[in-house]
């Protein structure tokens, strides 16, 4: 399907079954987080899935791609983006399977009925106000910093919006992960998988993937490291296979 194209948009090759998202250089571009949270993310058959703070949608948009989730839905703050991640679904043909709504994360309980979803996902701004250089762009400030939402706010929501035994997940940084636990923990969502993200071997981690469910059991698994590089410039196996067919 033809869309159209505003000033400063793109296409980009997503990859997966021939997808394509529109995304603005000017504004915030998905990174590798999202495209590793899809892949860490299990969305069984028949579920429906809600990504908090959607962007230009690709997390519903690929996880249509790689799961049998039967429906997804993208809440999304930014009118401009979320008007992107509309037409990226249309352009994907993904009109039956991905909704976008636009609406803000801290009154998604009045947007959506409690307990309503299967599975949620997020990739949150991972920044607090002290934390690193401000950008300029509203939009790509609110991207990383806690400026329209926190971390609170994102998991009061997936708690709120999950159903009894649903799943979460989420990708931070490690240098929050004692306050991601006591958040999760805080409103009932139990840190069941977490798995730590290395950009080289022999470096710290920067990433942290971590699933949780609501109402779960205490037992929490933790994986084995994911490395993002072999070397400069080089995916190892593993990330080359979450970015192709």
């Amino acid at each position: 399907m033809a869309v159209e194209l505003r000033e400063g948009e793109r296409l980009d090759d997503l990859h997966r079954n021939g997808y394509r998202i529109i995304q603005n250089e000017k504004r915030f571009c998905f990174g590798m987080d999202a495209v590793l949270l899809t892949g860490f993310a299990q969305v069984r058959e028949g579920e429906c899935v809600l990504d908090l703070g959607t962007g230009t949608g690709v997390i519903p948009i690929l996880l249509a791609a790689k799961t049998p989730g039967r429906h997804f839905t993208g809440l999304e703050l930014s009118a401009a983006s979320a008007d992107m991640a509309r037409r990226s679904v249309a352009l994907n043909g993904l009109e039956q399977r991905v909704e976008i709504v636009q609406g803000d994360i801290r009154k998604a309980g009045e947007l959506f009925a409690p307990a309503s979803f299967d599975t949620v996902t997020s990739n949150p701004p991972y920044m607090v106000g002290t934390h690193g250089l401000l950008n300029a762009d509203p939009e790509k400030a609110a991207a990383r910093h806690e400026i329209w939402c926190t971390l609170e706010d994102v998991v009061r929501a997936a708690a709120r919006l999950l159903r009894p035994g649903g799943r979460f997940f989420m990708v931070h940084r490690p240098f929050r992960l004692a306050e991601i636990i006591r958040a999760l923990s805080q409103y009932g969502l139990e840190p069941k998988r977490m798995r730590l993200v290395y950009p080289y071997a022999d470096r710290e981690p920067n990433m942290v993937l971590i699933e949780s469910v609501r109402g779960g059991r205490p037992r929490m698994t933790v994986e084995r490291p994911l490395i993002v590089y072999e070397k400069p410039g080089i995916y190892t196996a593993e990330v080359r296979s979450l970015y192709e067919d």
